[in-house]
């Protein structure tokens, strides 16, 4: 029998499980292989390329020291207990590296509905029912899980160098919470500009950039949560946005299908169209190369750069 507890810490929220027979240690997912006829374990030939392994894949990162996406993968939709989310490795082009890689077992581990997702520092961050919770980047383990009290659907996450965390909340209140590196939570904004906030980025001077679902307006707001500057996509219902080495503004539109690109000081354009469900993406550095998520459609489209 399972029952499950939540421990407040030092003003941080853990959840742990209790099992009546001994937890296992956790432990993360391996690639993809199988099992030959003499029961030795076979890695998958380097000619052999798999694609797919998402579930309503909502957002991913890129993680450039082991060249990998990391693909948020979100549990079946019911009242939040069930506990199924879990992390994808996707080789650059696609092709699936690490179907199940955190979430392979669920033995200390809690992720239901991960959305938006970032790394900083060895660190992957994710927002899910309510906590952004943060793994070890090397080895998948779960940190800690921080409760943002009053968050109705935390969505898009950026993450500065230090470990302060910027989650948007794209339902009332419609807010951007602030998480710093001491698990200290705080609304950093609120109200309008802000329209169904979702995606967030740290630009290159460290402000703060946010995209609406509820309008096409692009907004960077200081680390004092200012408004400094409102740029505008080419279309509305935004989700995704990616700030480039350049200081260039990519935008992903899950309710049109477009990628705006803005450069500074330009006007924006689009530079790709009819993306089904185009979500929170991310850019791999290495390939350069935009990844977005598909949401239903349970895929990740790629845009060379």
């Amino acid at each position: 029998m399972r029952s499950f507890s939540t421990q407040v810490v030092c003003g941080l929220a853990f959840s742990a499980f209790t099992l009546s027979v001994q937890a296992q240690e956790f432990t993360a997912g391996e690639p993809l292989g199988s099992v030959n006829e003499a029961g030795v374990k076979v890695p998958m030939s380097s000619n052999v390329k798999v694609y797919g392994s998402f579930h309503f894949s909502e957002s991913c990162t890129f993680d450039p020291g082991k060249n990998l996406i990391l693909a948020m993968n979100n549990g079946e939709r019911g009242d939040g207990t069930e506990n199924d989310g879990f992390v994808s490795l996707i080789n650059p082009d696609g092709s699936v590296h690490t179907a199940k890689w955190i979430g392979a077992t669920r033995d200390g581990l809690e992720l239901h509905h991960p959305l938006g997702s970032a790394i900083s520092n060895g660190v992957l961050y994710t927002v899910d029912v309510g906590y952004v919770r943060s793994f070890d980047l090397a080895s998948g383990r779960p940190l800690r899980s921080v409760r943002i009290p009053g968050s109705t659907i935390l969505n898009g996450i950026a993450v500065t160098a230090d470990g302060t965390v910027y989650a948007s909340n794209t339902r009332e209140p419609e807010s951007i919470y602030k998480v710093t590196p001491d698990g200290t939570v705080s609304t950093f904004a609120n109200g309008a500009p802000l329209a169904a906030p979702n995606g967030v980025a740290i630009d290159l001077d460290g402000n703060i950039v946010v995209v609406n679902v509820g309008d096409n307006a692009v907004l960077t707001y200081n680390p004092a949560g200012q408004v400094i500057s409102t740029e505008h996509a080419v279309e509305g219902g935004n989700d995704g946005v990616v700030v480039a080495e350049d200081g260039t503004k990519y935008v992903s539109s899950v309710r049109f299908g477009s990628v705006s690109r803005i450069r500074p000081g330009q006007p924006a354009e689009i530079i790709a169209s009819g993306i089904p469900s185009a979500a929170s993406m991310c850019y791999d550095s290495v390939q350069k190369q935009l990844v977005i998520p598909l949401n239903p459609n349970f895929a990740l489209a790629f845009i060379k750069l």
